[in-house]
């Protein structure tokens, strides 16, 4: 009867360990704690919670291994697949930092023995990958519709990303998890159609990783640079001309964005340099002016956005921007806390799962792969091995038994 409800091990049920499993993915465990006695009556403690919601999400690799080797179809995919990964970072304690950071960078430094001063940082932070696949449509348009977009222009319904999967993690590297990432793109395209896209925001290692794994893989991989960090850095630039309240801002960053979606970049970034220099300006007045030019010319190769606009490639990184805010930055980044790398695995894969839309089908196979260790293995060819326990000690405890009911007529003390 245990193993044809699925009873889990250890007292609580596997409800209670699913709600704890939700609200732990928003809400922080003095809080989870507090709503699941408020609205369900069961007290459970903090530690209790933290153990919950590990094994809670204890199957979430093997849960997107399994369905990539079954080759489960997608109901509804785009055209393009792209692939886009960050970095955020989260604090930790100390026991759980690399061995490197462990190590006071300003302990030989510091001016005062307990209080960091002013220019002074506890290096107490981990940078957490985060990684993004999904399939979008193409959408063609012209470099007019974005910089000086009509109302009917605003109006239109663009793509949105289908089958998006998102997740995160603190342990692993971040190789391993862009090789995780190219095995999900992979499985995306299953007709052998797609074309592949992989958006950024200049991140050299990110780079380098993604460059080796489409080699790796034989892919023709269209790396796009995030536009929104190209446009933040001419906004930078423009401020060390122009007041930051001038009209002539805009329309400054609005002439140099045009050039670099026609693919004038070559103008772009000597132009703004020499626009420096004539003023004479000093090294520390056009530092932002000369931190874009070097962006630009860097990331040339991955500023080709009239080539972009022609095939209708998505340009933007909101997608994995997204996850970062509601994974790390709301979840994790809470006034005062400081993660175990434990916890902190815990919960990302929890939140990654509502935000990829797959929680649902997660939890049935978590509860298969319960079953399988708590009641399967007690069972051989339908006998419970408790019984052939039993069997196999019956010359055990039989003389013992006879022993307690002997004992009963001929020791009085017994």
């Amino acid at each position: 009867m245990d193993g044809k409800f699925n009873l889990p091990a250890e007292q609580y049920s596997h409800g209670l360990r699913q709600r704890v499993a939700i609200e732990v993915a928003r809400s922080e465990f003095r809080e989870t704690t507090a709503i699941i006695e408020k609205t369900t009556a069961a007290k459970i403690g903090k530690r209790q919670a933290e153990e919950l919601a590990y094994h809670s999400a204890s199957d979430f690799d093997d849960f997107y291994h399994q369905q990539q080797a079954q080759s489960k179809q997608l109901q509804d995919t785009g055209e393009i697949v792209v692939i886009s990964p960050d970095v955020k970072d989260v604090v930790l304690r100390t026991s759980d930092l690399c061995s490197n950071t462990q190590k006071p960078p300003l302990a030989s430094s510091k001016k005062l023995n307990k209080p960091l001063t002013k220019g002074e940082k506890d290096n107490a932070k981990r940078m957490a990958t985060v990684a993004s696949v999904y399939t979008i449509n193409f959408f063609v348009r012209t470099h007019q519709k974005i910089v000086n977009p009509s109302d009917e222009d605003r109006k239109i319904n663009r793509p949105r990303p289908i089958g998006k999967r998102v997740w995160a993690s603190l342990a692993k590297e971040p190789k391993k998890l862009i090789s995780e990432a190219f095995d999900e793109a992979i499985f995306r395209e299953q007709n052998k159609h797609k074309r592949f896209c992989a958006l950024v925001d200049g991140n050299k290692k990110q780079l380098s990783l993604l460059n080796k794994f489409a080699k790796k893989h034989n892919l023709n991989l269209t790396i796009v640079l995030d536009i929104i960090h190209v446009i933040e850095y001419l906004w930078k630039a423009a401020f060390v001309f122009y007041f930051q309240t001038s009209t002539q801002t805009e329309g400054w960053v609005s002439k140099r964005l045009q050039l670099i979606l026609e693919g004038k970049l070559s103008s772009v970034a000597p132009g703004m340099c020499r626009s420096a220099t004539l003023p004479k300006l000093t090294p520390q007045e056009r530092k932002p002016v000369d931190t874009c030019a070097r962006y630009l010319l860097n990331n040339a190769k991955y500023l080709k956005y009239d080539d972009y606009l022609k095939a209708g490639f998505p340009m933007a990184t909101g997608v994995i921007e997204g996850a970062c805010r509601h994974l790390i930055k709301d979840r994790m980044d809470i006034t005062g806390a400081r993660w175990t790398m434990r916890g902190a695995e815990a919960v990302l894969p929890l939140g990654s799962l509502y935000i990829s839309g797959d929680w649902d089908e997660y939890w049935q196979f978590h509860l298969q792969q319960e079953h399988k260790p708590n009641h399967l293995a007690l069972y051989s060819s339908g006998i419970p091995l408790s019984k052939k326990v039993l069997k196999a000690n019956l010359f055990v405890l039989l003389p013992l038994h006879l022993f307690q009911y002997v004992s009963k007529f001929h020791c009085p003390s017994y």
